[in-house]
């Protein structure tokens, strides 16, 4: 008897996903004050779901003063990679004065958003719970970027990098 097995990424992996980058905000929050329970909650629903449509390449938020970064998590969609590691979220950067700064939040849309038709973005647009505005995200302020964690589930990962001040 033989047996075979199809799996596919699917909401559910996706929501897995999704709930390790709302647990950082999560952190974020009570670390620093924002953003809000329900910002965070619209934020984790449109991941996922954008993550099981392919459509996001990249994530980030944090905290910029002027245009420029001051403290962020950024998270770039890896498919295909069988072997990642999957780690605990949280170990979000403390002590950093964000008095200054204004929190933002970022998404870099994948080939695939761009290979669908202004209709067929327009009607996605329409039912994610978040209403952006396509446009660059801040440039490096002082500071570096550290690969620090990555999350996985069924060949999908998110590393992410935290860019920290001197």
């Amino acid at each position: 008897m033989t047996r075979t097995v199809s799996e596919s990424f699917t909401l559910t992996h996706a929501k897995y996903l999704a709930s390790k980058v709302t647990t950082d905000l999560w952190r974020c929050q009570q670390l620093y004050g924002q953003p809000t329970a329900g910002a965070i909650n619209d934020y984790g629903t449109e991941l996922a779901l954008m993550l099981r449509d392919g459509f996001v390449s990249k994530y980030e938020f944090g905290f910029q003063v002027g245009e420029e970064r001051l403290l962020s998590w950024r998270y770039t969609v890896v498919n295909g990679d069988l072997t990642a590691t999957d780690d605990r979220p949280g170990h979000i950067a403390s002590g950093v004065d964000i008095s200054q700064a204004r929190f933002f939040n970022q998404l870099t849309h994948s080939s695939a958003w761009s290979d669908l038709t202004q209709e067929e973005r327009e009607k996605w647009e329409a039912f994610y719970p978040v209403k952006r505005v396509i446009k660059d995200g801040p440039k490096d302020g002082h500071g570096y970027w550290q690969k620090d964690l990555q999350y996985s589930s069924n060949g999908v990962s998110l590393p992410r990098e935290t860019f920290r001040p001197y």
